[in-house]
């Protein structure tokens, strides 16, 4: 069956669904006890993304704008892929899916982790939709926890030290926050070695 724009009356419906997912997601008020600041879920996606960024969770700057990565965290990511605003921020090329989509508040170290019950109600729904996606960066070890699963190494930097083991699919990375000044300067091979392998990579995936 075709609709009456010539499409496939599947992909419409599909389509739609879709559309409806994102909705849900959206008004979701799941953790709202749990939320010192209030839910405000944020994320990207599309279903012609070709990269997906899987990150942890939004800080409270970007609970106030409700842009993704829109800090200095998100200024040092887009400086890594090697890709200006205009398309990290486009939908159709990629998608921004954190494990929490809401700001969990901060905790006596730093923001707490992401809600847990965000990825167990929502994300193998999104994931499943999203059919054109060529590499997830994996950021931080909540998202390695997930996305890697029993191929996880003991500490975060050991996964990332494992990068070339991931690909083509996943390509695990430090998050970006300021917080990490230190982790970054103790680790040199990850700016040598990573980096130009990361940007070669997204700028295959984007085509």
């Amino acid at each position: 069956m075709r609709g009456a724009d010539g499409d496939p009356q599947g992909t419409i419906v599909n389509a739609a669904a879709f559309a409806a997912l994102q909705q849900d997601i959206r008004s979701c008020t799941l953790c709202a006890t749990h939320l010192p600041h209030g839910p405000r879920p944020v994320l990207q996606i599309s279903r012609t993304a070709r990269i997906l960024i899987a990150g942890q969770a939004p800080g409270r700057k970007v609970h106030a704008s409700g842009i993704p990565f829109d800090d200095a965290s998100g200024d040092r990511l887009r400086d890594w892929l090697g890709i200006d605003r205009e398309t990290f921020y486009d939908a159709s090329r990629v998608a921004i899916l954190p494990m929490g989509f809401c700001y969990p508040g901060t905790g006596k170290s730093g923001d707490l982790p992401p809600r847990p019950e965000c990825a167990a109600t929502w994300r193998e729904n999104v994931l499943t939709e999203l059919h054109a996606v060529k590499l997830t960066l994996v950021i931080g070890q909540y998202a390695m926890a997930w996305h890697l699963g029993p191929r996880v190494k003991p500490t975060l930097t050991e996964t990332v030290q494992a990068w070339h083991s991931y690909l083509p699919d996943f390509l695990p990375l430090p998050h970006p926050s300021p917080r990490n000044n230190i982790w970054l300067k103790r680790n040199p091979w990850f700016e040598q070695n990573v980096l130009p392998e990361l940007r070669r990579k997204v700028e295959e995936s984007l085509g």
